[in-house]
């Protein structure tokens, strides 16, 4: 494994937002099975996108922050909350703490916007990782691209 460093920064060129779409077809499509026709949305128009880079140019992770009206259906209608979504890390660079620095960073992006809190809807095996970071469950499971989720908030 490499030890390469990596940057983070809100994607807002071309470049930048297919590296984000790049890394999400090789962590849902590719190794989750996602349909590539619903892993893409017209949410990713609006979004905050985050990137995570290494050093020599190579994305490793990506998430984005919904907010505003783009985020109501999935805060429960609260326009001070947003909605962290499509947090994905290659594998190569697991265990790497990108995937904890990428939802930091929408955090701050949250922040930023006057956000109070943010929603997410986690893959239930990621619950304990969400939770460390201080997020909590709340109501039942449900399927999500045929994968079980459940929702999670943490304030700010």
């Amino acid at each position: 494994m490499s030890t390469h460093a990596y940057v983070l920064r809100v994607a807002e060129d071309p470049a930048d937002r297919e590296a984000c779409f790049t890394v999400r077809k090789e962590v849902f499509v590719g190794e989750q099975g996602v349909p590539e026709d619903i892993e893409y949305d017209a949410y990713d128009a609006v979004a905050v996108h985050v990137l995570a880079v290494r050093e020599d140019g190579v994305p490793l992770g990506t998430g984005r922050l919904l907010y505003g009206a783009a985020a109501v259906g999935k805060t429960g209608g609260d326009m001070t909350v947003g909605s962290l979504g499509r947090l994905a890390v290659t594998q190569a660079a697991r265990g790497l703490g990108v995937g904890a620095a990428l939802v930091r960073a929408v955090e701050d992006a949250a922040r930023a916007r006057g956000l109070v809190a943010v929603d997410l809807h986690a893959q239930t095996h990621a619950l304990g990782f969400y939770e460390r970071l201080g997020y909590v469950a709340y109501g039942p499971e449900f399927p999500d691209a045929g994968i079980p989720h459940r929702a999670m908030r943490r304030v700010l």
